[in-house]
């Protein structure tokens, strides 16, 4: 799959990149909803991954673009914890040879096309235990436009892409933080597990 070319962005530090891990997956985690083995998908530089890691899980993170694995083990090891960060394709998560019981998503799944959103779906299946969860935090389609930024994402569409074989557990109204948000911008975090 081609994507636009996010490892030059992490020449320097992407708007996506603030630092910490965002407030939604933070709370999930306060609330034990980040269980057994995590894989974080799109990991970027690490933040959720090494935060899912202080709660005593194995956790990987992987993400297409060089620059930000590497980024993200220097943090690791900087933060004197353990997980496993990989350069790998999100569209092959089949390769990676493991099933993970939890998988989180902060922004990867909205910047798929129509026509690679079932490719996504299915590898995403390849990697998940049969009563693992999926965790998604993507701009909604209630965040203005008039910026650019990534595609929003409607509740329809998360319902219509997790249709078949999926059990959409629920889909809330989250705000996504940025270096460009104040307050964050309007997103969606659905909760979706394999029926």
């Amino acid at each position: 799959m081609s994507h636009p070319p996010f490892n030059e962005s992490y020449l320097g530090t992407p708007p996506w990149d603030i630092g910490r891990p965002q407030a939604e997956f933070v709370r999930l985690a306060g609330e034990g909803d980040i269980r057994g083995k995590v894989l974080d998908v799109g990991c970027g530089t690490g933040e959720h991954a090494i935060l899912f890691s202080q709660y005593g899980t194995e956790v990987w993170g992987i993400d297409s673009a060089p620059l930000a694995i590497e980024k993200a083990r220097r943090k690791a090891e900087t933060r004197g914890v353990k997980v496993k960060f990989e350069v790998e394709d999100a569209m092959s998560l089949g390769k990676l040879g493991s099933r993970f019981d939890t998988v989180t998503d902060c922004g990867l799944f909205h910047i798929f096309s129509d026509r690679e959103r079932p490719l996504f779906v299915n590898s995403l299946r390849s990697a998940m235990e049969p009563k693992a969860t999926y965790f998604m935090l993507c701009f909604s389609t209630k965040e203005p436009t008039d910026w650019g930024g990534p595609r929003r994402v409607s509740d329809e569409e998360i319902l219509s892409t997790f249709r078949h074989g999926w059990k959409v557990n629920y889909i809330r109204e989250a705000r996504i933080e940025t270096s460009f948000h104040e307050k964050g911008g309007r997103a969606l975090l659905s909760s979706v597990s394999l029926a």
